[in-house]
C-alpha cells in the first residue's frame, strides 16, 4: 500500500520540480536570456534564491508569494505551472507507466506548458521550442511503431499546411494577419508526435474551446471582435485532449455517426 502511494507521489515532485525550470523557461525565453546562468534570482532585486526558498508550490506558500529578500509579490504563475507539470505527469504515469510514451509526451507536454504560459502574455510561440520540436517529433516515430515516419511526416504536412491555407486565406479575402507562423509551426509539431489522424481532432477541439472562451471574454469585457486572444494555448489544450481522450471520442463520434445515418 505504501509504495503504491510513494511512486505517484514520486511522479508528481518530480513533474514539479521540472515545472520549476518550466517557469525559468517562460521568463526567459522571450527575453532572449540563457535558460542556464545565472541560477534564479528575484526579477526586482536580483535577490539570488537559495535552494530551501525554491522549493516546488510549498516555498511560495511558506514565504506567501513574495520575495523573501525585498519583498516584493512573486507572480501566481509560478506554483500555478508547477502544480500543472506534476498533475500532467502524474496523469501520463498512470496512464502510460515507465515506458518510451511516457518520456516522450512527457517532454511534449512540458514544452507546451511553455509555450502556452508565454503565448498568453506575449502572444508569441518560441521558435526554439515549435521548430525543434518538429524535428524530435519525427525522430520519435522511428522508435514508436504505432506512429511509423510516414504517419509523422503526414502529420507534419497535414497540421503545418492545414494552418498555412487559413491563414493565407484569410489574408487574402481581408487583407489583414488572422494567424501567426508560431501556430502554424506549433501544430505542425503536434502533427509529428501524434500523426495525420490528431490533427483534425486538435483543431476542432482547440476552436471550439477557443470560440467559446473568446466570446465568453469579449462578452465579460465588452471588448469587440478585434480582440487578440492567442490561439497557440487552445492548439495545446487540445493536443493534451488528444492524449488521454483523442481515439476514444473519435471512435465515439465514429458509432454516433453510424447510428444516426442507419
Amino acid at each position: 500500500m505504501a509504495v503504491t502511494i510513494i511512486i505517484p507521489l514520486f511522479v508528481f515532485m518530480f513533474g514539479a520540480v521540472v515545472g520549476s525550470f518550466l517557469n525559468v523557461c517562460i521568463w526567459r525565453l522571450p527575453r532572449k536570456e540563457s535558460i542556464v546562468f545565472p541560477p534564479s534570482h528575484c526579477p526586482g532585486c536580483g535577490y539570488r534564491i537559495p535552494f530551501y526558498d525554491n522549493i516546488p508550490i510549498v516555498s511560495y506558500l511558506l514565504l506567501r508569494g513574495k520575495c523573501r529578500s525585498c519583498g516584493a509579490s512573486i507572480s501566481l504563475q509560478y506554483p500555478l505551472v508547477e502544480l500543472l507539470t506534476g498533475l500532467i505527469t502524474l496523469l501520463l504515469f498512470l496512464r502510460f507507466g515507465f515506458s518510451l510514451a511516457f518520456g516522450v509526451l512527457f517532454v511534449f507536454c512540458a514544452a507546451l506548458l511553455v509555450i502556452t504560459f508565454i503565448d498568453l502574455k506575449h502572444q508569441i510561440i518560441p521558435d526554439v521550442i515549435s521548430i525543434p520540436g518538429i524535428g524530435v517529433g519525427f525522430l520519435c516515430s522511428f522508435f514508436i511503431p504505432q506512429l511509423g515516419w510516414l504517419n509523422s511526416l503526414l502529420g507534419i504536412l497535414a497540421g503545418g499546411g492545414s494552418l498555412f491555407i487559413v491563414a493565407w486565406c484569410y489574408h487574402f479575402f481581408t487583407g489583414k494577419e488572422g494567424m501567426g507562423g508560431g501556430d502554424i509551426k506549433l501544430l505542425a509539431m503536434m502533427g509529428a508526435f501524434f500523426g495525420w489522424k490528431a490533427v483534425p481532432f486538435i483543431i476542432f477541439a482547440s476552436s471550439l474551446t477557443g470560440s467559446v472562451i473568446g466570446v465568453s471574454v469579449m462578452v465579460a469585457t465588452r471588448k469587440d471582435r478585434k480582440l487578440a486572444i492567442p490561439f497557440g494555448p487552445f492548439l495545446a489544450f487540445g493536443a493534451i485532449l488528444y492524449i488521454f481522450y483523442g481515439p476514444q471520442l473519435i471512435h465515439w463520434y465514429l458509432r454516433l455517426g453510424g447510428t444516426v445515418g442507419r
